[in-house]
Formats: C-alpha cells, structure tokens, sequence
C-alpha cells in the first residue's frame, strides 16, 4: 500500500515536470497533479486497454508507434476532463505524454529497488 501511494505522488510530480518542462502544459497546484495523476491512472488501466484492442490492426501496421498516439490521447482526455491540468494541443499532448511515460519507467525502476520483495 505505501508503495501505491508513493507511487501516486512521485508521479503527480513527474506530472508538474512536464509542465515546467513543456510550455504548452500546465498544472494549477500540486493538488491538481496528484488528481490528475489519478485520473490518468484511472484512464490507462479502463480505457488504454480498450483503445489498444480496437486499434490492434492500425498498432500493427504502424509496428506499435501508434500506441504513441493512444497515450497522446489518454493524456489530452484527461486535460479535457480536468481543470488543473491543462494542454494547448494534440501535439503538446504527445510530447508530454511522452516525459510523463519516462518518468513512470523512472519511477518504477526506482520504486522496485527501493521495495524489493
């Protein structure tokens, strides 16, 4: 259970990273990301795997660069959906879809280091 939550609020701050780094997102308050984070969770673990099955033959023939697309997609969702979190467009969506995906491989490295077991 501490690992989720610690989960949670490292990636709520990899979230205000992407809006420090990328100017065309934005996070209100680190409230804002620790919602948004869930949310985006929320979105991966219900939607993700929906979207991925109906756009199997596309990810396919894209060799899986389309599954980049489908994370643009949770993520700019998840800004449409939240007020604190905000993304001038599709293309800021990509890209910061993309840091906040680092930063969760990142995390979870890190994470499984530090609780191994």
């Amino acid at each position: 259970m501490v690992k989720i939550i610690v989960r949670w609020v490292l990636l709520a701050a990899a979230l205000l990273f992407v809006a420090y780094v990328l100017p065309g997102v934005s996070v209100a308050s680190f409230g804002s990301a620790l919602f948004a984070a869930a949310v985006l969770g929320l979105l991966n673990a219900l939607l993700r795997p929906v979207l991925v099955i109906l756009t199997l033959p596309v990810t396919l023939i894209t060799l899986g660069l389309f599954l980049f697309v489908i994370n643009a997609l949770m993520f700019y969702f998840a800004a449409q959906l939240l007020s604190g979190l905000s993304v001038a467009g599709f293309g800021w969506a990509l890209l910061g879809s993309l840091v906040y995906s680092a930063c969760g491989v990142i995390i979870d490295v890190a994470l499984e280091g530090l609780f191994k077991g």
